[in-house]
């Protein structure tokens, strides 16, 4: 893995537990990135200059640095601040290093010394005085009391310490921070004489000063490397040290070298670009790595893992030297796999492992990689082991058939070459031979047989049922038949690196670097995740799940699309099978291992995919599954009265009951809870349901007297009408009796309400409109008016009194749903009493618990001592009518043992279900999975500028249908695939933004730039390069019509925001910096990809903006690329373009002559660059440059984690998968 920093990298560090690294850097600064993740986890600024030694403690949560200010640092990485600093030094610290058993920290300075410091006292112990020029490097011996150290006066020393060790040991005073200390321990000697640190050799041999030296972890060896670009090993015993052989190779200076730990290798890089690989017993040169740009500073190796990590002027690069992942294959209940040069085999039943045959090892000076894959064929006993050596190549061993658990000599294998081999038959294998393209069919005597000429262009081969193959290109994964030499599907995904096949081959997982694709046997899509760190491996379970491993995580998938994590791990394993409880692996080392998991989730999860319901309910009874996920994923996707049985908060519980209309438990949970807004919510869900005494009880809860008496009157319930009319008296509120008077078509009261609340002549109104004359004179003559003084009064010959309208039903008691269904099977296995549940008794009935809250409630509140319920007088009367309607009620509903058909999935849930495209999330209404969908793809950090799109989309899904103006309008969800959806797995939104309108979008954008109306065509490409994200195709050349469509929306960005700089600039005043910024803009215009009659008038604009400000040389250089464009026999019999032609070429010949630029500008036309977006200044072929992760815009380095300026969505540099279009 590559980490860029764009500054030079003078020291390295690897954690030994953790997947950290530390980067000193040269600006002075220490950075902390996870190396599996790719990411910074923090900075450390104290240094003053720059920092070139960095280590890390072995056990404790510390590192100590060394830099140009003459400081050794030692800082908590947790706490992250700089504990304390030793002092001492008189010039640049070059190398720290922590003493892998003692307090002690090891420093090397161009002062010419090494100090040994105890970091716990925080007191220099030892000042090694010998060396004569700068101290490049000192280190500890692994094990021994030994110090090697590397100087410039071209020796290294080895330096003995036990005196040291033993002087600690026995507790005596560390050495005090005085002149006179100083030279008394530089002098090797203490108060008695006796010496701590001595000389023990002195290894001269190079030329030049010696730049690294180090010991061997358990050998007794020294390597040291230098500027006369040697890199020399050297062995020692007790008496004498001497030097053991030379690798020479490098052409310049090397700067540090190591054993590899765990192989004969030595590892050593140089400023001549390069790491190179020697063997250490043959000292010779087995492979070099290079890198163009950049010269390599340090080196270094991961205390415990095959990783390294290498710094260089841009950054560092961690790195293995060869493969770690076992080649191995599984056959019914045993697993073969390669480890130490031997094919093993493993029975996952008995445990036993054993090898069988060896194979072919490295000859003597060469080095074979590790195999890569081996394919096992079990009806001839036959394996194909391939390894990258030569190129690529394959063996072809015979298994003994007697196996007596000893390794067999695999003897004269059948060799060839080929990067990749698979058995289709058994009796034949297919070799892909990548030069060639071509697939070569052979027996089992390794001849070809048929050779087949591949339909695509193919990266590599895996096998497949029977004689089909699968054929992995760079973009996607064809099924092959090569009996036929047929296509027979073909399905789009990232360079696959592996393919696992389900055990009724009826299943296959796609593996890539980030992505994990389900298909099915006819390469039909399932499902696809991703992943931000890198996958390793996959295994099915027998049920169907594919359980599979990253670097730090063992996963599961559905092939429906859920995933979840199934336990952590260490270290990275690589997964083989899986038996209930029990996966096997194999780790880095090549053992087995067997990992314990908890498969409950995912046999939960597809138990609930498959309604297995019964599996469910058991799972339910007898596992610990519980958790926010889980209760979030069941009510996610559509399982709420499941969740219920998990939740014991009364909150969460209230809304899982009402969502799944389990209303007893919402009423339970409502009486709990006891707030005026859930009772009004739970009186709404069940008012919509038809619960017409849950409505009831919860308008009396939170006294709406109004809702009751409206409930009162649709149901008709007069005599209930009576009570509430009488309550609205004792209350004392005119509204709710004038109310209950119209409802009852009780002419009187509405008079006498009228009356009392001083509306006389509404009193009046309604007494004479109704034929109540006497009642009509004594409110005339009440108020004092004379009859002669009333005018305008309506004639009451034919007026008849308006009644309410009367139920045609009157089932007070009864709920009104009439289609009854049988319980569900959670409600029938599970009881309200049950697990996680604390509502009603177990076989209660519902309506019977009504009783009870009725007879609680107090509607007329405080008012009188006495009073309460419904009447002024009679509200034990009225306790007990309700009580018996009540239990009347309770058991006609138990007796009927129903419940009321639940909802199904909503066309919106099923759009999320069915799709994992942003642009259909956001119809559904999921913008939340949206927007994470376009951070994880395309690195969106921004949404402000997309929130139109959002709200536009949205809307556009769905149509609304007004049937009646009383009537709530219908929202109609519109499909764009109505009429070939016909099941509810294909159901999808329909589309707004298509191809073919950005395409019309985009040649609007084209005739506002050929009009030169700048500011038009920049807000008409930005807003296209917005729309984009949202377009959904359904083929590959439409995914690559639509990325062509993103780039060249980008270019016009660009280019049309340096002209709008240029014209800016061209305003100001004419000072030699702002002519300056003119021509180069202007010429930069010209390398925006732009289309040929644009990009032909960029370069006329900026010939003449050059040629005008006397910039000879850059507008010669413009005006050939201008001619290069319009080539003779094109513009021939065009008298415009033929005139363009001859002027350019005019301006050619006259540049020529001249030949210079009077004005400093930065740009030469021979030189191929990109603009930076955002400083528009260039990025020369080379230098180091971020782009945007959506619009690919490039930028300079120092805007890395800004906002693009371009799209002004995304996030300049960030990691993201690629934006997904194809349907």
């Amino acid at each position: 893995m590559a980490l860029s920093f764009h500054l030079r990298v003078k020291g390295t560090a690897f954690h030994p537990k953790r997947p950290w690294v530390l980067a000193s850097l040269h600006n002075g600064s220490i950075q902390l990135w996870d190396y599996r993740m790719g990411t910074l986890l923090d900075r450390f600024e104290e240094h003053e200059g720059p920092v070139r030694g960095i280590s890390f403690h072995p056990t404790q949560e510390l590192f100590v640095s060394g830099g140009d200010d003459y400081k050794v640092k030692v800082w908590n990485y947790r706490t992250r601040r700089c504990i304390f600093t030793l002092q001492g030094h008189l010039d640049y610290v070059r190398t720290v290093y922590f003493h892998p058993e003692q307090p002690w920290i090891i420093s090397a300075s161009d002062d010419q010394t090494i100090r040994i410091w105890n970091w716990q006292s925080r007191q220099c112990i030892a000042v090694l005085t010998g060396h004569n020029h700068y101290v490049m490097c000192a280190q500890f011996h692994p094990t021994d009391d030994l110090v090697v150290s590397a100087c410039l006066d071209q020796t290294v020393r080895v330096w003995d310490i036990s005196g040291l060790r033993r002087k600690s040991a026995a507790g005596a005073q560390p050495m005090m921070n005085d002149p006179l200390s100083a030279q008394r321990m530089g002098a090797q000697g203490d108060f008695f004489n006796v010496t701590d640190v001595v000389v023990k050799f002195v290894l001269e041999g190079h030329t030049r000063g010696v730049n690294w030296a180090t010991f061997h972890p358990t050998m007794p060896l020294v390597l040291s490397c230098g500027d006369d670009r040697q890199v020399k090993i050297w062995r020692m015993n007790e008496s004498r040290a001497w030097e053991v052989d030379t690798c020479r190779g490098h052409y310049n200076n090397v700067n540090s070298a190591l054993f590899h730990p765990k192989r004969d290798f030595i590892l050593s890089d140089s400023e001549d670009k390069t790491i190179r690989v020697w063997d250490t017993s043959r000292r010779t040169l087995l492979q070099t790595f290079r890198r163009e740009q950049d010269r390599f500073w340090c080196l270094t190796a991961h205390p415990e893992l095959n990783l390294f990590a290498a710094g260089h002027d841009n950054g560092l690069v961690v790195f293995k030297m060869e493969r770690e992942r076992p080649a191995a294959a599984i056959h019914q209940n045993t697993l073969l796999y390669v480890k130490d040069s031997q094919i093993r085999l493993h029975d996952f039943s008995s445990a036993n492992d054993a090898p069988m045959i060896t194979i072919r090892t490295a000859p003597a000076g060469q080095y074979l990689p590790p195999p890569r894959s081996i394919s096992f064929n079990p009806a001839e006993k036959a394996v194909l082991v391939t390894s990258d050596a030569e190129g690529g190549s394959y063996d072809l061993y015979s298994l003994p058939r007697q196996f007596n658990g000893q390794a067999a000599d695999g003897g004269q294998a059948r060799r060839g070459g080929g990067s990749c081999a698979i058995w289709t038959g058994r009796n034949r294998f297919a070799v892909l031979d990548k030069a060639q393209q071509q697939i070569l069919i052979k027996d089992l005597s390794n001849q070809t047989t048929k050779t087949i000429k591949t339909p695509v262009v193919v990266e590599s081969i895996f096998a497949g049922p029977g004689s089909l193959i699968l054929l992995a290109t760079a973009s996607s994964v064809v099924l092959f038949d090569v009996q036929t030499r047929q296509t027979l599907g073909e399905i789009s995904a990232a360079p696959v690196k592996y393919v696992v096949w389900s055990s009724d081959m009826s299943t296959v997982a796609l593996l890539c670097k980030h992505t994990v694709t389900l298909a099915s046997k006819q390469l039909e899509q399932l499902c696809q995740i991703h992943e931000t760190i890198r996958i390793k491996s996959a295994v099915w379970d027998d049920s169907g799940v594919l359980l599979y491993s990253t670097l730090n995580h063992v996963k599961f998938a559905l092939p429906q699309g859920d995933s979840g994590i199934i336990r952590t791990i260490d270290n990275p394993v690589y997964l083989v099978r899986v038996q209930g409880g029990d996966l096997h692996c194999l780790d880095r080392e090549g053992s087995v291992q067997v990992l314990k998991i908890d498969p409950t989730e995912y046999r939960f999860k597809l138990a609930l995919v498959h309604r297995n319901y019964e599996e469910v309910v058991t799972i339910i009874r007898n596992s610990n599954l519980v958790g926010q996920s889980i209760i979030a994923y069941l009510q996610k996707n559509g399982y709420p009265e499941i969740a219920l049985h998990f939740v014991r908060d009364d909150t969460a519980r209230f809304e899982l009951a009402l969502e799944c209309g389990n209303m007893d438990i919402a009423l339970e949970t409502a009486k709990a809870i006891d707030k005026p807004a859930y009772w009004d919510k739970f009186g709404q869900e069940a008012l919509r349901r038809g619960h017409v005494q849950m409505v009831e009880l919860a308008y009396q809860r939170v006294r709406a007297y109004d809702k009751l008496s409206f409930l009162y009157s649709i149901t008709g319930n007069t005599d209930k009408l009576v009570k509430m009319q009488k309550i609205a008296i004792s209350r004392d509120d005119p509204q709710a009796r004038l109310q209950s008077s119209l409802y009852l078509g009780d002419v009187e009261d509405r008079v006498r309400v009228l009356r009392d609340s001083g509306q006389m002549s509404l009193a009046y109104l309604a007494a004479k409109t109704h034929g109540l004359v006497d009642e009509a004179e004594a409110i005339r003559e009440a108020a004092g008016i004379d009859e002669a003084d009333i005018v305008g009064l309506p004639s009451v010959e034919s007026a008849t009194l308006l009644q309410p309208t009367t139920a045609a039903h009157c089932y007070a008691e009864l709920d009104w749903p009439l289609l009854h269904v049988a319980k569900g099977i959670f409600d029938s296995k599970f009881s309200l009493g049950d697990k996680g549940a604390d509502g009603a008794r177990p076989g209660k009935p519902r309506v019977a618990d009504l009783t009870a809250a009725v007879a609680d409630i107090d509607l007329l509140g405080d008012e009188t001592e006495d009073e309460g319920g419904w009447g002024i007088d009679d509200d034990g009367e009225l306790d007990a009518e309700l009580a018996a309607e009540a239990t009347a009620a309770a058991e006609s509903a138990a007796a009927a043992g129903f419940m009321p058909p639940q909802p199904g999935l909503s066309e919106l849930e099923l759009w999320s279900r069915n799709s994992r495209l942003a642009v259909d999330q956001i119809a559904a209404g999921n913008f939340e999975r949206a927007m994470k969908l376009l951070r994880d793809q395309a690195g969106i950090s921004s949404f402000d500028a997309l929130k139109p799109a959002f709200l536009e989309i949205y809307t556009a899904s769905r149509s609304v249908l007004t049937t009646a103006p009383f009537a709530e309008a219908s929202r109609i969800p519109l499909r764009r695939n109505a009429s070939d959806a016909t099941e509810a797995s294909q159901f999808l939104p329909v589309r707004l933004f298509s191809l073919a309108s950005s395409l019309d979008q985009l040649e609007q954008g084209y005739r506002a730039t050929t009009a030169a109306k700048f500011d038009e065509a920049l807000a008409l490409f930005r807003r296209l390069l917005l729309s984009l994200i949202f377009v959904a195709v359904e083929t590959n050349e439409d995914a690559r019509e639509l990325k062509r469509v993103v780039k060249v929306c980008r270019e016009y960005v660009i280019g049309i925001s340096i002209e709008l700089e240029r014209a800016a600039v061209a305003k100001d005043e004419a000072t030699e910096e702002n002519l300056t910024r003119l021509v180069e803009l202007a010429a930069y215009f010209t390398h925006c990809g732009l289309r040929a009659d644009h990009e032909k008038l960029t370069l006329r604009l900026a010939m003449n903006t050059a040629y005008k400000h006397k910039c000879f040389r850059a507008a010669g250089g413009l005006a050939q690329r201008l001619a290069d464009l319009l080539p003779e026999q094109t513009v021939a019999g065009n008298r415009s373009a033929q005139q363009i032609r001859d002027k350019a070429l005019t301006m050619v010949s006259t540049c020529d002559l001249k030949s210079r630029d009077s004005l400093p500008i930065d740009y030469d036309a021979r030189n191929p660059l990109v603009v930076c977006a955002a400083s528009h200044t260039p990025i020369l072929g080379g230098e180091a440059t971020v782009n945007c992760s959506y619009c690919q815009a490039p930028y300079k380095p120092e805007f890395e984690g800004e906002l693009c300026r371009v799209c002004t969505i995304a996030q300049i540099g960030a990691q993201a998968t690629g934006l997904r279009s194809l349907d």
